[in-house]
């Protein structure tokens, strides 16, 4: 076969989603920083499911429908850099491809042309090393094999060659990955995606099949007693699940909770995990649940505090009615004229969505490491928003490219998405903005705020490794500034301590302190009132932040 038509292309995609669905955890622990939030291969799954949903539901496909599912899909689904510049890689793809009954060779290579050029504009300042230089190499490869007379099945194996070999150079062309002793995870991804679809041109025989979620919900509950409460913390989530559970991966996820705490409510159906255990480490259920898909509805209770437990099918009752009440208000919402201004934020952990939302902020979408919204997120939120002008707080580096590609979708409105890499700088540019100012003026002036702000997250390092010279073990407690690790130690405290230290000036007035679900209050404000003895001069603040994986957020202004 010397030309691609619909019915192979279909197949081609479908087994390079499939390849990337298989292989996504793999992807997600090359991560160059040891911390417990790899996401590289989850958001890339996550966009191409997004684009493979689409291309299932089309059952005899032209090229040109292919393209536009493809693109669009991609599109609306991406989630996270790794995402957004894979959509982009489709998007550039397809536009070339679609005009075409029958895929050749010299369309390939222009198409694969279009889709470096499409995904570089989408990088404001593109990095050497990473999944861009793997699909450029690719991409000039498949234009000089041109000129050599070859099958397909020849053209594609030296092309995927080019790319291993770029893959593996990569280390070399952006030092971070070479001291962790890693590979750039978006290429990887990027690699797997071809060699899937590779695979299906060759004739390799692969499971396509996205089967629907179960029906069948299956539910167990322990009772609890109320006259001493062992596990401290009510924790419930929600998993949105990826791919089908087995009934041995759910009896694995129960013995593990299980083994957590007691009190647990475990129910399984409908595409999703739905679960309520009383423990004392909600991170760690927290974690077990990212194993099977994304989080959502995430809530920790402390019952010493409270001395009730929040039944989860009263919850699932109110949380009913809340959502009829949320599609009531948005309904009123569309017949409403457009506000002149509006705020949107990214955030995790509810302390911190309550400390945005009383600061004005209109929208909060949940999210941040780990759980990276996508497009689709951010324009739902547009909507919601219902403004002339609307600000985008991303509050992580990896979510501020879906929010531009949001904002470049978006017709009805003019959207500005302050580039706001953290929690702290999110708060100081909403905080900075002046309702008499024009949104162009609030929107320099916001960067500029978010700019001023020094911060760092307290985590702990789920390997071995090495970062900017500093030797890290699996266990350590790390500070990871804005530009890379402040400190490495045995403690959180002694943790906190060096990094303020390479972060706290003669100019500084204010210390904040947010503190994570796993980090107790009590232990934090010990901590605040260390922090203010060795900083006499500087007001320090805590708050509640209840974000997972992070113990504490610092920031310093």
């Amino acid at each position: 076969m010397n030309a691609i038509d619909a019915k192979m292309l279909r197949k081609m995609f479908l087994s390079g989603a499939k390849n990337l669905e298989i292989k996504k955890n793999w992807i997600n622990d090359l991560n160059v920083f040891p911390v417990p939030d790899g996401d590289t291969g989850t958001n890339m799954t996550l966009t191409i499911m997004s684009a493979a949903e689409e291309v299932n539901r089309i059952a005899e496909p032209t090229i040109d429908e292919l393209a536009k599912a493809i693109s669009s899909g991609s599109l609306r689904g991406a989630r996270g850099n790794s995402g957004v510049i894979l959509s982009q890689l489709l998007r550039g793809f397809t536009k070339v491809i679609r005009d075409h009954s029958e895929i050749d060779r010299q369309t390939t290579s222009e198409a694969f042309s279009r889709a470096v050029e499409t995904a570089y504009k989408a990088v404001m300042k593109p990095k050497e090393g990473t999944i861009l230089t793997v699909a450029r190499s690719m991409a000039e490869k498949a234009n000089e094999l041109l000129a050599e007379e070859m099958s397909y099945k020849d053209y594609f194996e030296a092309i995927l060659k080019e790319g291993d070999e770029t893959l593996a150079r990569t280390p070399e062309l952006l030092p971070v990955l070479k001291e962790a002793g890693v590979v750039d995870s978006g290429g990887q991804g990027l690699m797997v995606v071809l060699h899937g679809a590779v695979d299906a041109y060759n004739g390799l025989e692969i499971d396509l099949t996205f089967e629907a979620p179960k029906t069948e919900v299956r539910q167990v509950r322990q009772p609890i007693s109320t006259d001493e409460i062992k596990f401290g913390y009510c924790t419930e989530f929600i998993v949105k699940l990826e791919k089908e559970i087995s009934e041995e991966d759910e009896e694995a996820m129960k013995e593990y909770l299980l083994s957590l705490g007691d009190s647990l409510v475990f129910v399984a159906g409908d595409g999703m995990i739905k679960v309520h255990v009383h423990t004392n480490h909600p991170g760690k259920a927290f974690e077990k649940g990212l194993e099977y898909g994304q989080l959502t509805r995430m809530k920790v209770d402390n019952m010493r505090e409270e001395h009730e437990e929040r039944l989860f099918n009263s919850e699932q009752v109110a949380a009913a009615r809340a959502r009829e009440i949320e599609k009531e208000e948005k309904a009123k919402a569309k017949n409403e004229p457009k506000k002149p201004c509006a705020f949107i934020s990214v955030s995790a952990g509810d302390g911190l969505s309550e400390l945005f939302k009383e600061l004005g902020v209109d929208v909060v979408i949940t999210g941040g490491q780990t759980m990276n919204p996508s497009t689709d997120d951010m324009l739902e939120a547009i909507k919601e928003a219902n403004a002339e002008n609307v600000f985008i707080f991303p509050n992580n580096k990896n979510i501020i490219l879906t929010a531009n590609q949001a904002r470049d979708i978006t017709e009805d409105c003019k959207v500005f998405v302050i580039p706001t890499k953290t929690i702290p700088q999110g708060i100081s540019a909403v905080i900075g903005f002046v309702p008499e100012k024009s949104p162009e003026d609030n929107a320099a002036d916001m960067t500029e705020c978010a700019t001023a702000v020094k911060s760092c997250e307290i985590t702990y390092a789920v390997r071995d490794t090495q970062i900017d010279g500093v030797k890290i073990s699996n266990g350590d407690i790390m500070a990871i500034g804005d530009d890379g690790i402040l400190a490495v130690g045995p403690s959180i405290k002694e943790v906190v301590i060096e990094s303020l230290k390479k972060l706290v000036d003669d100019d500084s007035e204010l210390i904040s302190i947010y503190n994570g679900q796993d980090f107790p209050e009590d232990e934090t404000e010990i901590l605040a009132s260390e922090v203010e003895e060795l900083w006499p001069d500087t007001e320090v603040e805590v708050n509640y932040g209840g974000q997972p994986v992070y113990y504490l957020i610092l920031s310093v202004e």
